[in-house]
């Protein structure tokens, strides 16, 4: 809520998350950070946050824009900010409808080349980052799910922090596990997840972590960072 009161935006991001028949509350994570791969980040990267106005023109960009939440989200950022401020990105084929709604390219984010192109190209300034195989496909073929949801999550991180973007990652229930405590389930609590999806999202929640703490230690920088969201009971 302390977020919510600088940061309106949170609230339209909550608003997309949910559906008539996944009726949830998030919490507010802040999740500006840098990934540790070995990957080179320029010295003068500036990775002080910015606080969100009305007055901002951001240049958006989505990552897995085909799945769950990517194409009400566009909507949404394209009413406010403008079609063409926003681009929705995937290696599948859209539909005429979606294609037709606003920009919408190819983008696989294994391609850290392809990646770095993308923002560069198009000048992008906040990035939500949904591509991602969720827990049925991933158990399917371990091997590519921890290459989409892990080494894909530290391409982004990376690109983001050389290019001083707001980044958004969503967390999901399946980062809770059997044991996990029920009825309410608490934000802070054993999690356990038994499929190879839910570990990838608690990785992405403790790199947020980490990142935070080595990098905003201040309050005052804390009430501007970005934010990531994290559905509780009741939804996927």
């Amino acid at each position: 809520k302390v977020f919510e009161k600088k940061m309106p935006f949170i609230r339209m991001l909550r608003r997309v998350g949910q559906s008539p028949a996944c009726v949830c509350w998030t919490s507010v994570l802040p999740v500006r950070f840098l990934g540790l791969s070995p990957r080179q980040i320029p010295a003068d990267a500036n990775f002080h946050s910015a606080s969100f106005s009305d007055t901002d023109h951001p240049r958006v960009l989505i990552t897995g824009g085909l799945g769950q939440l990517g194409v009400g989200l566009a909507n949404l950022l394209r009413k406010r900010f403008g079609k063409d401020s926003v681009i929705l990105s995937d290696i599948k084929k859209p539909p005429d409808c979606v294609f037709h709604s606003g920009p919408f390219i190819y983008s696989d984010i294994l391609d850290y080349k392809n990646l770095r192109e993308i923002v560069v190209n198009n000048r992008i300034t906040w990035l939500f980052h949904y591509s991602a195989l969720l827990s049925a496909v991933g158990e399917a073929n371990v091997s590519l799910a921890r290459a989409v949801n892990i080494t894909g999550l530290h391409n982004i991180l990376d690109v983001a922090a050389e290019h001083n973007l707001r980044l958004f990652v969503p967390s999901t229930i399946g980062a809770f596990g059997p044991t996990s405590p029920r009825n309410p389930t608490p934000d802070l609590c054993i999690q356990r997840p038994r499929t190879i999806y839910g570990v990838s999202k608690v990785h992405a929640e403790l790199m947020g972590e980490t990142m935070l703490s080595r990098f905003f230690m201040m309050p005052q920088s804390m009430a501007n960072l970005s934010a990531t969201w994290k559905p509780t009971r009741g939804c996927r």
